[in-house]
């Protein structure tokens, strides 16, 4: 394979490891992809990796060996970044990228020392109000910081700017109705979305589960479509089996728009990603962010989310199921209250973040190398307009 810099600038983007890296630099893809660039994605071994990149068009894909840092696991933590470096490497000999992009996790490092030993420009992006441990450290290889919120640039000591989290285009322009019909829902009755994330969705599953039944007796047309994780799904079907509830019940979601879109509601953790979602869909939200994230960052995300008005959060260690079911009944039962949720969340997320970041590193391209690529027109912002006032005691009768 060789490179044609003159007329497709390649870009290698690292973004494996989780669902919050990986999708973002998907997005980031097709909006170099849409301006006349090549994409290498660089991604982890994980099985949910290669699941959800089977969907990916017109870009190369990349599976390196690399692994996360954990407490006693520095040994193959560095056997993995040596590995995944090298891997790089040997893909830059036979194809040099002009970019790298590193969505964070350490599925980004090998990428990016191998990007900088060929001469490439290097960025980072960090979807979190405290960047990640993998950024922090890779700032010291990287020309420039893209960041969600602004608190997280005094963390890096390189140029940076906010751009808001990418978000794939099918967000862009979701519609409740369409959205129940796609996950096979009744069009017109609301719905409550529950997700936990593909790790860590414990603690929600139990506040849900020990709310469930007062919700059901407050709203019988309520829907429910519930993504536990794959350690719970056994307990949260038999859950809705017991009180005769029919559910939709995954243990993850691959058309997670539609999940957005669908809901009247969400509950959900408060990762930078997902945050990102919540805010491009416009769907109102109750966080409660995972008390075992690095540093607390999803704690420090949802904090920034609810100053604003633009979601809830609650603790999930400091709140009973009855005390959750009530603050969502609460919620569900005063539509005034949902629309304002949705009308803050119209100045939360920027609509054109990867555009914004793809530009960012097309202008460090010489101008012979940007002659050639086409520009593209911002999506336009998503409303996710209520299809109709949510009405208790109407939409909501037996």
């Amino acid at each position: 394979m060789t490179s044609n810099p003159e007329c497709h600038p390649h870009v290698a983007i690292a973004c494996g490891g989780t669902g919050g890296h990986l999708f973002p630099g998907i997005a980031v893809g097709g909006e170099v992809l849409a301006r006349g660039g090549r994409v290498t994605l660089f991604i982890s071994e994980k099985e949910v990796d290669r699941q959800a990149a089977r969907s990916v068009r017109d870009m190369e894909i990349v599976a390196l060996p690399s692994v996360g840092l954990v407490r006693g696991g520095l040994f193959a933590f560095v056997r993995g970044l040596l590995r995944s470096r090298a891997q790089a490497s040997a893909r830059f000999r036979l194809d040099a990228p002009q970019l790298v992009l590193a969505m964070g996790g350490f599925t980004s490092a090998g990428p990016v020392l191998a990007g900088g030993a060929v001469g490439a420009a290097c960025f980072l992006h960090d979807s979190n109000a405290i960047p990640g441990r993998a950024n922090r450290w890779l700032a010291h290889f990287a020309d420039e910081a893209f960041v969600a919120f602004p608190e997280a640039q005094a963390r890096f000591k390189i140029p940076s700017q906010v751009t808001g989290t990418p978000v794939r285009h099918e967000f862009q322009s979701v519609n409740p109705v369409r959205a129940r019909e796609a996950l096979g829902l009744r069009p017109n009755d609301p719905v409550l979305l529950i997700m936990g994330g593909s790790q860590g969705a414990a603690g929600i599953n139990r506040l849900a589960l020990e709310a469930l039944p007062a919700l059901v007796e407050r709203f019988p047309l309520l829907q429910f479509v519930h993504l536990t994780g794959a350690a719970d799904l056994d307990t949260v079907q038999s859950a809705y089996h017991r009180l005769g509830v029919k559910a939709l019940v995954q243990v993850f979601c691959a058309e997670m728009h539609h999940a957005l879109g669908a809901a009247t509601l969400a509950i959900s953790r408060a990762g930078g990603s997902s945050l990102a979602e919540i805010a491009t869909t416009r769907t109102p939200a109750v966080l409660v962010p995972f008390p075992a994230a690095v540093d607390q960052h999803q704690k420090f995300n949802a904090a920034a989310m609810t100053r604003s008005g633009a979601a809830l959060a609650v603790d999930q260690s400091n709140v009973s199921g009855a005390e959750f079911g009530s603050m969502l009944i609460e919620l569900l039962s005063h539509p005034a209250k949902l629309a304002a949720l949705r009308d803050r969340l119209s100045n939360w997320q920027p609509p054109a973040a990867a555009a914004h970041i793809v530009v960012a590193m097309f202008a460090r391209l010489p101008a012979e190398q940007r002659a050639g690529l086409r520009p593209t027109s911002p999506a336009p912002r998503a409303t996710n307009p209520s299809p109709s006032p949510f009405n208790p005691l109407s939409s909501l009768a037996p």
